[in-house]
């Protein structure tokens, strides 16, 4: 598992391009075979991948969590962006489909991922966040979930946000998750942006080829930045950042979000005018 310390915003903005994507980017996710955690100072946030292929992969503490399993004091999130596979928890099998997620509760002991096709492997994108109590686990379909649609194509950011876990649907301690495909001609997500203050927020974009890419933007408003973002790659968003995109055609990212409440509007809003 790997470490990423906080960063103060009085630093990052005199990093360069290579400190940049040193502390917030996460790349090589989904290696067949692995599982790959990273695991954040920033609300204490673990953002992953399991990738099995011939083999199943079980989830472990490890080391660094200090805890007898995973899930010991933590819930997980799931969202499977590959093709079929299965999540065996406790002994009980659950099936996804591309696109079904899960909500993982606290207790959880025995997690194990597995590819159903090791030629078309499932790809597992986990967001795991301390838990102060147990939720029931529950398997989410997307056609179940609260969508939304916003943006226009005049403004380039026509979307459908998906919202997987969030209280009243599938509850949960801390995280939020869901999905947010963009429209056909639409490259913009999250403009105008935003911060919050009370929550981080990670994110992975994928559904680009490979010789696309998104522009993300990041730091406080007025000291903005960008760090150059592939296909399947995943960056940790500080609290005090903003968080927006860019890309060079229209793309899906999933968000995770943790901290002091789960209200999905609980942000500040930028002005246009003030961005710089």
């Amino acid at each position: 598992m790997e470490l990423r310390t906080a960063a103060s915003p009085k630093d990052v903005k005199h990093y360069t391009t290579d400190r940049l994507r040193e502390e917030f980017l996460i790349q090589n996710l989904f290696v067949p075979g692995e599982i790959k955690l990273v695991y954040s100072h920033i609300d204490r946030m673990i953002v992953g991948s399991a990738a099995p292929a011939e083999n199943p992969l079980a989830l472990t503490a490890g080391d660094e969590l200090r805890a007898a399993y995973f899930c010991e004091r933590r819930e997980l999130g799931v969202i499977n962006i590959g093709g079929k596979g299965t999540i065996t928890i406790d002994g009980t099998v659950y099936e996804l489909e591309s696109k079904d997620g899960m909500y993982i509760g606290m207790g959880s002991k025995d997690i194990v991922f597995a590819s159903e096709d090791a030629a078309n492997p499932a790809k597992f994108y986990l967001n795991s966040v301390p838990a102060h109590m147990s939720y029931p686990t529950v398997l989410i379909k997307p056609e179940n979930c609260v969508q939304v649609e916003l943006g226009s194509l005049e403004e380039s950011n026509h979307r459908v946000i998906c919202k997987y876990i969030l209280p009243g649907q599938v509850e949960s301690c801390q995280l939020v998750m869901g999905m947010t495909s963009l429209k056909p001609g639409s490259v913009w997500n999250t403009m105008p942006c935003h911060t919050h203050d009370r929550r981080m927020e990670a994110y992975l974009y994928f559904d680009l080829p490979e010789d696309a890419f998104v522009m993300h933007y990041m730091g406080e408003p007025n000291e903005t930045r960008h760090v150059v973002m592939r296909n399947q790659e995943a960056i940790l968003s500080p609290s005090w950042s903003i968080h927006a995109g860019s890309g060079t055609r229209a793309y899906t990212f999933i968000w995770g979000m943790a901290g002091e409440n789960q209200a999905f509007d609980d942000m500040d809003g930028v002005a246009m005018t003030d961005i710089r």
